[in-house]
């Protein structure tokens, strides 16, 4: 105990030194006098943060009346700091839960098949994933998850709640939602099973209309969709559906692959960071040679508004449904050396012609409201009038 002690008092100074060194040479505002180093004030205010965590830790290992676990200790102050911060889109992540979060973005991993996000303090649900329990249970966009098993989740935390609702795959785990306009909590049993993302489906619906669905964009999106373009080719479509709804985002590149299929040369978006910096993407040229209309909702999130937005504001084609939910923050994702990670939120992302949709959304081109799904109905038992409509309206664009 007495080894980790000093290890921990070793570190937490080599940060302090190694930040002073830092700021010494690219700032050049800290000089010595004899052997006294000055510092600006900004520099001292952070040395002088980091060593009251560090004279905390020492009162608690001397003082706490139980054992100390100091890597809880480091894990809690590292999580705090992100979760300070007030933005549900950055957090820190200790290695299970960083290994969990890469699972969901690539390849299969044990669970219910829902992206789900802070809201007001809830769980709240973006999008159950097409064709997964969650979905199949009846899941909607806006459920507020309150409990999963006996567990209370408002206020824990996204990764902590995300981690509970994974599992073994057929294993049940038990969601208590508040829906809208609904007086009473729902109770839903859900069996696990491994998700596997199949994020692109195509077909060909009536007059020669191409269909193709993006449920969200992992890593082979933009590959699978280039794809399913070529095959609908193939196939003599003369006009194009593609549907966004429900589709809570993912990889920003994969989104950028799709938008060069569909986009001749010209902006997608640009990004703007702390500092003001600006950084535009762009397409490249030549684009998709059929009309085309995209289906949106309050589901479509981030990389599907990215998408969204861009086609709106180059009038590229046109948007259907309801209005998108908002949200325009691009974060990085790093991993530490020790197998921990963390998601920050660096930039906002503007469409081309400058809108900043986060918490606002993007509104359709033709609004299109769902029908409402009644208790004990099922939602393939329910029209779908967002497709009919795209549907009609691609037929006037084909003539």
């Amino acid at each position: 105990m007495v080894k980790r002690k000093h290890l921990i008092f070793a570190v937490v100074l080599s940060v302090i030194v190694t930040a002073i060194f830092t700021f010494t040479i690219t700032n050049l505002v800290s000089f010595t006098i004899g052997n006294k180093v000055i510092l600006s004030k900004e520099d001292y205010k952070m040395v002088k943060e980091v060593q009251k965590l560090l004279t905390l830790k020492k009162y608690i290992d001397k003082n706490y009346l139980e054992p100390v676990d100091s890597e809880k200790l480091i894990e809690g102050a590292a999580k705090g700091m992100f979760q300070a911060l007030g933005d549900p889109y950055s957090v820190y992540m200790n290695e299970k839960e960083f290994k969990e979060f890469n699972e969901a973005t690539s390849g299969s991993y044990g669970g219910i098949g829902v992206i789900v996000t802070d809201k007001d303090g809830y769980v709240t649900v973006v999008a159950p994933i097409e064709d997964t329990p969650g979905e199949r249970a009846g899941l909607r966009t806006g459920d507020k998850i309150i409990k999963v098993d006996d567990v209370e989740v408002t206020g824990i935390g996204l990764e902590k709640a995300t981690s509970l609702m994974k599992g073994k795959k057929g294993t049940k785990v038990v969601l208590t939602i508040l829906r809208e306009n609904r007086d009473e909590p729902i109770v839903l049993e859900i069996k696990r099973e491994d998700i596997v993302l199949k994020t692109v489906k195509r077909e060909v619906l009536e007059d020669g209309i191409g269909y193709i669905r993006i449920s969200m964009f992992d890593e082979d999106t933009g590959k699978e969709f280039k794809n399913a373009l070529n095959e609908l080719k193939k196939q003599k479509v003369k006009g194009l559906i593609i549907d966004l709804r429900q589709n809570p985002g993912g990889y920003v590149s994969q989104c950028v692959q799709v938008a060069d299929e569909l986009l001749d040369e010209g902006v997608i978006f640009y990004t703007e960071d702390k500092q003001k910096n600006r950084v535009a993407t762009k397409s490249k040229s030549g684009k998709v040679d059929i009309p085309f209309v995209i289906l949106v909702d309050e589901g479509s999130a981030s990389a599907s508004e990215i998408l969204s937005g861009a086609v709106k504001d180059r009038k590229a084609g046109l948007l259907i449904g309801t209005k998108t939910f908002g949200k325009g923050l691009v974060q990085t994702v790093e991993k530490l050396n020790d197998g921990s990670g963390f998601k920050l939120t660096i930039q906002k992302y503007y469409t081309p012609n400058g809108t900043d949709i986060n918490k606002v959304g993007i509104e359709p081109d033709i609004e299109v409201k769902p029908l409402t799904i009644s208790e004990g109905q099922k939602p393939e038992d329910i029209r779908d009038v967002q497709l009919e409509k795209a549907i009609e309206v691609i037929r006037k664009l084909m003539e």
